[in-house]
Formats: C-alpha cells, sequence, structure tokens
C-alpha cells in the first residue's frame, strides 16, 4: 500500500495515475479529496489524521508543499514555507516511521541547494540555500535523513529542477501561454542553461528510489536531459507551436533597464510586476544541474527530451 500526500496537485496526480495504472493500492493524501481513490482529507499539521492515513502503509511519497513562482515581496511567505515544508514534513515522515513504513520518498528541490550561478552543479555544490523556500526544504530533507536513521526507514530526498507538463502551473507554462499568444519578447541568446524536467521523468526516478536498496539514504538531484537557454526554449516552444522563428531579439540592455523600472514599482506599489530583475535572472541567466548520481548510482536517466516533454505540455 503507498501514500501519496499532495494527491492533487500537478506531480502528485500523475504519481497516483501511475500507480493505479499499474493495479498498486494506494491512499491518496491531500486537501481536498482526489475522486476514484481511497482518501485522507487533511492538513500536514494534524498529527492524529497522518498517524492513522500512515497505518499498514508500506510506502509514502510526500509530494506535498508550498511553494511560489517568486519570492515575496514582503517576507510573509516565509512562514507558509516553514510550516508546510519543514514542519509538514517533519509530521508526516515521525508519522510514517512511527507506523512502521518502510519506505518514505520526498520531494524537495534544487533550491535546497546555494545558487550555482554559471557552472552545473550536482549534490555536493557547496554553500546553502538563500530563499526561504530553499531553507525550509533544506531542513525538510535533514528532518527525513534523521527520522529514516532512527526508525530505519528506507529514505529518500529527490531534488527537482523545475519540473513541466501539461497541467503544470509552473514559470514554463506561463511563458508558453504568453508564446502562444504573442505576447513573449524574442529573448536575447546569453548562453545560459536552465535546467528543467518532465513530469513524466519524476515519477519514474520516484517509484525506482522506492524500491531500490541503494538509494536508502540519499540525496539525488533529478533533472532532464537538456538543460537550454532562455532564447533556445523561446525557439523551441514557437516550434512545437507552429509559429514562425523570430529572426531577432529584444537587446539584453533594453530588458534590463526595464526590469529595473519593474523593481523600483514594485517598491512603489507593494506588488509583484510581470517583468522585475528576479524574472529576468529566470530567463537570461542559469541555473544548470547534473543528474549524474543517480544515473551512476542507480542507471535512472530521463528519457522526454524538451522538444517531446513540450509537445506534451501544449497537447501537440
Amino acid at each position: 500500500m503507498s501514500l501519496v500526500s499532495g494527491a492533487s496537485g500537478f506531480i502528485g496526480q500523475r504519481l497516483l495515475n501511475a500507480l493505479n495504472k499499474d493495479h498498486c493500492s494506494c491512499i491518496a493524501l491531500s486537501r481536498q479529496p482526489v475522486p476514484g481513490v481511497n482518501n485522507v482529507t487533511t492538513y500536514l499539521d494534524d498529527i492524529s489524521a497522518l498517524a492513522s492515513a500512515c497505518t499498514g502503509v508500506d510506502t509514502v511519497f510526500h509530494c506535498a508543499g508550498y511553494a511560489h513562482a517568486f519570492s515575496s515581496l514582503s517576507g510573509e511567505d516565509a512562514e507558509q514555507h516553514w510550516l508546510v515544508n519543514f514542519e509538514g514534513t517533519r509530521n508526516l515522515v515521525e508519522a510514517a516511521g512511527r507506523a512502521g513504513v518502510k519506505r518514505f520518498v520526498f520531494l524537495s528541490s534544487v533550491k535546497a541547494m546555494a545558487e550555482p550561478g554559471g557552472v552545473c552543479a550536482e549534490e555536493d555544490f557547496p554553500g546553502e540555500p538563500i530563499s526561504a523556500y530553499g531553507q525550509s526544504k533544506r531542513a525538510a530533507e535533514a528532518a527525513v535523513q534523521e527520522a529514516g536513521e532512527r526508525f530505519g526507514m528506507h529514505v529518500v530526498n529527490l531534488r527537482l529542477t523545475m519540473v513541466y507538463g501539461a497541467g503544470g502551473h509552473g514559470n514554463l507554462e506561463r511563458m508558453g501561454r504568453l508564446v502562444h499568444r504573442g505576447l513573449f519578447p524574442p529573448l536575447p541568446e546569453t548562453g545560459n542553461h536552465r535546467s528543467l524536467v518532465h513530469v513524466s521523468d519524476v515519477v519514474a526516478a520516484m517509484r525506482l528510489v522506492a524500491d531500490d536498496d541503494q538509494a536508502r539514504g540519499r540525496t539525488y538531484i533529478i533533472t532532464g536531459p537538456q538543460a537550454p537557454s532562455g532564447r533556445q526554449l523561446f525557439d523551441t516552444m514557437r516550434k512545437v507551436l507552429g509559429l514562425p522563428m523570430r529572426r531577432w531579439a529584444v537587446p539584453q540592455s533594453a530588458l534590463c533597464l526595464a526590469a529595473r523600472c519593474g523593481d523600483g514599482l514594485e517598491a512603489m506599489l507593494k506588488r509583484r510586476l510581470p517583468l522585475d530583475s528576479e524574472a529576468l535572472d529566470r530567463l537570461l541567466g542559469s541555473a544548470w544541474y547534473s543528474s549524474s548520481l543517480i544515473e551512476k548510482e542507480l542507471g535512472w536517466q530521463a528519457k522526454i527530451p524538451l522538444e517531446e516533454g513540450l509537445r506534451e505540455m501544449f497537447g501537440r
């Protein structure tokens, strides 16, 4: 019996569908019921409900979490990150350990690491996370590891890069909608690298590490086979959507000036605008990671190339 937390979310739903397709017995744990499966509707601060949900379960896939695409202008999200990502994870892994759950797979993030800049980072990249989200995920990873040792439980942390696919609501899907409508500017080629992974590859990695004894106690980066630049993403989206290629680009200097203007307006208005320095860095800066460790130790490799993944995302 497997328990999937965050079962009504993007990754949780995909995992639940894959498990059901293979006739695996599952329990969906989420804040709202999931049709067609055995449900536990609760929050991660309800200790008694979590204990009950974990009873008789062999494997927990912890997909639930709190994330915002961009940092809060007021810092008000920091408490929520800590409550859900750290305390909620600690509550669930404790309940799992006490209930005798054998395996626990936690979906963390590469944001639990220091920002690598232009370097392709592996799991041992030095430094600490800088965002409240990353700090909460790093603390949650430690809680999972500690519970695994104390309860003798097979635990694995998976640090995901940007996850995309049909039904997602992340940065790539937002960019795709704007490209489709012709509202996204042609980006300059800066040679940056943005790691990303299709949700189907994430589901495959989760199931592998749950079953492979070599993964016990390990932390792995999960990323796709390509790390395109912002311009390459833009061009591939237009190709998949059947739109003509753009032979020109908005100059980087113009985008930087517009982003600084956005920063100033945000400071006055106290609300997020479509373009600021943080948003521009996600388009023109690097966030580059390697999955070489899990490839070497477990033989896992991402199978969905960028163009195929975008076709699935756009329903093409």
